[in-house]
Formats: C-alpha cells, sequence, structure tokens
C-alpha cells in the first residue's frame, strides 16, 4: 500500500507524542497510552514496537490489573545513549556528561583566566574528549555536545559576539563537529541556564520565569508558557547591556552604563581591587566572601552594592515579563548568603504590589549545573527528534 507524505508525517508525529510520554510518565502501558493520546490500541502497539526495536524504550514487569490480564509496563532506556554538556563561563569550564533522562554520570570543573581563543578550544577539547572516555557502553554511545556561551550567538550556532571572552564572529560549532564527529549545539549560556532550571531545577513547576545568569557578566534566560524565548532572530535574553546608567562606565560590548558593570561578579572583583581587598592585585570571589564572614565591613558594603543593583535591574524584569519565578543563578550563588536580603528588599519596596504578590524569587543551587544540563538537554532532545524525524 503506498503511504502518502501525510501519513508519514502523521505517524512520526503519533511516534514522537508516545515516545515522550513513555519518556515522562513511565512506567506506563499501551492501554494507558492509547488512553492519553487518543490514539488506538493498534497504532499504539506497532509504535511501541518501533521504539523497542530502536531499544528507545523496553518492557518492564507488569502493573495493575483493572479486571483483565495485568498490563506490560513500558520504561524509557536512559541508557541508550549519553549526551555532554559543556557551560563555557568566562572564568570556568564545567563539563558533564548525563543519560538521556538528564541524570549526571560525570562532571568536570577547569578553572582559567584570560586564555586565548586557541587556548580556550584546546581545553573544551581536552574536557569533551574525557568525558567522551568516561562514557559507559551503550546502544547509540555519546550523541551529542551542547555547549552554553557567554555571549550572542545566531540559529546556526555562531558566536557572534562574547564581549567578556573578547570573541567576535566565532564558528565554534563548526571546529568541534570536525574534531569529533558528533552533532554540536552552540545557545547563549542563561538560555541553556534558564532550560536547565525549568527542566530540572528550581523552575519545574513554572511555566513562566526569568533566569538571570549572573557571573562575570550578567544574561537572562525567558520561559514563557513553558517554552524558551528566544526572539526573532535568537538575541533576546541580554539584559546585561542593558543602559542602567546614560552617562555611566564603559563596557566591552560597546555601550556605556551597562547592567552587568554595577552587578557582576566582575564590578566586586574591580571594587576589591580599589579597595585594597586584593592580595598582590589578585581577588577572587571566594576571597570576598570568606572576608565577608569574618566580618570585614568593606567586603559587606560591595555584596550589599551589588545585592542593590543586582535587584534594581530586577524590578526593571518584573515590569515588563510579569513572570511566575525570577532564578539568579551562576557564580554570584555563592555570595547568596550576603546578596539575597538586599535584593529581596529592593524588589518589595519598589516593584508595584501586584506584580510581587505572587512572584517567588529564588537562587539557584551552585552545586546545580543548571547551564551544562539544559545543554546536554538540548543534545538529547536533538538526537531523539533525528531519531523519529530521520531526514
Amino acid at each position: 500500500m503506498h503511504i502518502t507524505w501525510n501519513q508519514q508525517l502523521v505517524k512520526k508525529e503519533n511516534k514522537s507524542l508516545c515516545l515522550n510520554l513513555i519518556k515522562n510518565t513511565a512506567p506506563i502501558s499501551r492501554a494507558d497510552i492509547a488512553q492519553q493520546t487518543g490514539l488506538t490500541k493498534g497504532t499504539v502497539s506497532s509504535l511501541v514496537s518501533e521504539l523497542i526495536n530502536e531499544q528507545l524504550i523496553y518492557e518492564s514487569g507488569h502493573g495493575e490489573s483493572n479486571g483483565g490480564r495485568r498490563p506490560v509496563m513500558l520504561l524509557f532506556n536512559e541508557m541508550a545513549g549519553y549526551s555532554i554538556g559543556i557551560d563555557l563561563g568566562v572564568n570556568y569550564i564545567l563539563g558533564i556528561l548525563t543519560d538521556l533522562q538528564g541524570n549526571t554520570i560525570y562532571r568536570i570543573n577547569e578553572k582559567y583566566e584570560n586564555l586565548s581563543y586557541e587556548d580556550t578550544l584546546r581545553t573544551i577539547k581536552k574536557i569533551i574528549t574525557t568525558l567522551i572516555n568516561a562514557a559507559p557502553k551503550s546502544v547509540y554511545g555519546v550523541i551529542g555536545i551542547g555547549i552554553g556561551v557567554p555571549g550572542i550567538t545566531n540559529m546556526d550556532g555562531d558566536i557572534l559576539l562574547a564581549p567578556n571572552l573578547g570573541w567576535n564572529n566565532v564558528s565554534l560549532k563548526s571546529q568541534l563537529e570536525e574534531e569529533f564527529h558528533l552533532p554540536v549545539l552552540v545557545e547563549n549560556e542563561a538560555n541553556t541556564g534558564a532550560y536547565g532550571e525549568k527542566k530540572f531545577g528550581v523552575g519545574q513547576p513554572y511555566q513562566n520565569l526569568i533566569y538571570v545568569s549572573a557571573a562575570i557578566g550578567i544574561g537572562a534566560g525567558i520561559i514563557i508558557n513553558g517554552e524558551l524565548y528566544k526572539g526573532a532572530l535568537g538575541y533576546s535574553g541580554e539584559i546585561g547591556h542593558m543602559t542602567i546608567q546614560k552617562d555611566g562606565l564603559e563596557c566591552r560590548c560597546g555601550n556605556k552604563g551597562c547592567w552587568e558593570l554595577y552587578a557582576s561578579e566582575q564590578y566586586l572583583l574591580n571594587k576589591a581591587v580599589e579597595l585594597k581587598l586584593s592580595i598582590n592585585g589578585q581577588v577572587y570571589l571566594n576571597d570576598l566572601i570568606e572576608l565577608a564572614d569574618q566580618g570585614n565591613t568593606q567586603a559587606i558594603h560591595l555584596f550589599n552594592e551589588v545585592g542593590y543593583h543586582l535587584g534594581a535591574g530586577i524590578i526593571n524584569i518584573i515590569h515588563i515579563f510579569n513572570p511566575e519565578q525570577i532564578i539568579i543563578g551562576n557564580r554570584l550563588t555563592l555570595a547568596k548568603k550576603w546578596i539575597e536580603p538586599q535584593v529581596k528588599k529592593i524588589i518589595n519596596n519598589y516593584t508595584l504590589p501586584f506584580h510581587h504578590s505572587q512572584l517567588a524569587i529564588q537562587f539557584s543551587d551552585i552545586n546545580f549545573a543548571s547551564s551544562a544540563l539544559g545543554a546536554a538537554a538540548f543534545s538529547t532532545e536533538n538526537f531523539l527528534k533525528f531519531m523519529l524525524h530521520p531526514e
């Protein structure tokens, strides 16, 4: 029998529907899939057989009976392959290996300072090689690499501008694909962070949230109605470069008075050097946190100042987007103890009451690799989409 293009498309969509239902709600029976999707039992049985043959799902035991035979339960095979997620920071690179369900199998974190693009690329390749070698044996092996970068990326994965790295028009994607012969996805790190929090972190209960990535620079990932919002060309979320001081400090992006110049880790470090809180001109965020914990009034004042500026910028985000949740993530979450009270105070004092009456403001767990997890999840979803729509 001749199968039309429309019939093929419908089949693929139905197969995707079944796989996602099994992935998200397993264990589940064929009958329950039919009931929840509205597909016929025969269609479900056929699609499930294909997914079992592709080793994306498997049968496991029997469920409770509703009067007839006990149904065979279906589970997602999260160990059919493994995904790599990279969070490329300005002063660190965090890499993780996950299974297809997002569980972390292996994690590696390397700090660096002022590396050239070539040296950074070598470090990324070394980390990816380590993660590939750490992957357990599986049907599909390592299925792809996702990378979150602190800069503006286009829909093709090119890095158009990463001012805090000093990069312009860099094709990291093509260089890594040539090296590892795996699909590579390159995305803004605030977007991958938002996606990681929505899928695996504190953002799971919410459909409308803003993830504020606060480190050397500041960016935002925007989730609207449960979906990542990227803008018309993929450039959304560059809130670190919204102007908060008209004739303010000069930014590497070419603008003046950018928010991240007053509310970031870099601001803290610059001010600490000015106040001679550094040792031989070197100072790190952990040093300032230790000083604050010891009662150093200058360090405490610095954190209060950054908390004030961070909160002031977030007020604008709240008034524009009216989200259910604001998540503050990345490096500044290390200083949550000192920053959070000031952030919440400013927001409560200066946000319109009906905007923050039901607003959840939360800090991400610093040990939760939200950006790397989001990048790995993008890679996994790309693989599963290819498996269901190979052409």
